[in-house]
């Protein structure tokens, strides 16, 4: 005699696709917001739509994808339960990738992993994507949300964003357009933004404190607390501020004419293990720094974090961008015209250091 088979609903299994209906309602006007003239339909077809007719005024339209997420971030965002800004951290990290060739984004999508959905905490998450691709100019066209039962605990989420953009080739920027003798320009950074978070977790003592425990409540008031060395600001603020996207006054400059030889994103591996890769082979960068000085400013975060954890120079340079979110390396007679551009766009730029005969390495001035 075999045995009645129970009857099991798909949301029994844990899966609410009524609740996934609602977050899909619930941002559809944040999308709509992100919008270009390019855009074809909006979300909730099997794939997003966008012309490329423009394109055809270009002499040889490249395209550029890229792909990336917010990495361990996020358990600190679930910690404190603030969830309105890692989305621009998503969309910033592949916008400002390939914004380094001179790309122009064009469009977005993000997939969200969750553990079980809800439309309101959802609906905080996808707001900070739509407002990176606000900042960042390209169109939110779609997306996944991915519900995991059994995988994820339900409070747990990750995130991945894909991006495509497009560069005219003769305007493309290449590495091996870098020369000894050019300058290397840095534009500020908001903090930590997006990298080495699984060694700030460890310094600030929230490794294995999982989210909505007691120990969870005891240390967010911890790192509420405005603290002197910030500035006032609070660890919980200053390390969840929202990376910089780039994107609007780099594409301002470049399409002023600005001859800029190469771009480098500062992201995991620091200063030390990004700016080689906007270098040419026979070309080292020559960085400005003096012990654990830097030649220009760094946010206190990073300083504190730093101390916290015991860095050398070295090691901080190989782990943060030290206050210098994105570099850009032009000729030394094009470096006022570049620095008066970049003012005039908003921007506050600074000198980074130099570029000299080398092998396409990063080193410092106090190693000389």
């Amino acid at each position: 005699m075999t045995e009645t088979a129970k009857h099991v609903t798909y949301e029994d299994a844990g899966v609410d696709t009524a609740e996934g209906g609602r977050a899909v309602d619930a941002i559809k006007q944040m999308v709509a917001e992100t919008s270009r003239p390019e855009v074809i339909g909006g979300i909730g077809g099997f794939g997003g739509l966008f012309s490329v007719a423009a394109l055809k005024d270009m002499e040889d339209p490249v395209l550029i994808s890229g792909t990336d997420g917010v990495g361990t971030k996020l358990v600190l965002a679930q910690l404190l339960d603030r969830h309105e800004t890692v989305g621009q951290d998503l969309v910033a990290m592949c916008v400002n990738d390939i914004l380094a060739s001179g790309a122009e984004p064009l469009f977005f999508l993000d997939y969200v992993a969750i553990g079980h959905i809800e439309a309101a905490h959802m609906a905080k998450i996808v707001k900070g994507v739509a407002d990176g691709c606000k900042l960042a100019g390209c169109a939110l066209v779609g997306g996944e949300m991915a519900e995991h039962p059994g995988v994820m605990r339900p409070e747990d989420y990750d995130l991945a964003g894909f991006t495509v953009g497009v560069v005219d080739r003769p305007r493309m920027l290449d590495p091996k357009n870098v020369r000894p003798g050019d300058v290397i320009l840095g534009l500020p950074s908001t903090g930590i933004h997006s990298n080495g978070y699984s060694l700030v977790r460890r310094v600030i003592g929230v490794d294995g404190i999982l989210p909505g425990t007691p120990e969870a409540t005891e240390k967010r008031a911890e790192l509420e607390v405005p603290l002197a060395e910030l500035g006032g600001s609070s660890l919980a603020d200053a390390l969840l501020a929202p990376t910089r996207i780039y994107v609007k006054p780099v594409l301002e400059l470049l399409r002023g004419g600005a001859p800029v030889h190469a771009i480098a994103h500062i992201t995991g591996g620091g200063i030390t293990e990004n700016l080689n890769r906007a270098l040419a082979p026979d070309v080292d960068a020559l960085v400005e720094r003096d012990g654990a000085s830097m030649g220009w400013d760094v946010p206190p975060v990073i300083t504190h974090i730093c101390e916290q954890a015991g860095l050398t120079p070295d090691e901080a340079c190989k782990t943060f961008n030290m206050g210098a979110g994105l570099m850009i390396i032009v000729a030394p007679k094009d470096e006022a015209a570049v620095r008066e551009a970049l003012i005039a766009a908003g921007e506050k730029p600074f000198r980074v250091g130099a570029c000299v005969a080398g092998s396409g390495r990063v080193r410092y001035t106090d190693q000389v």
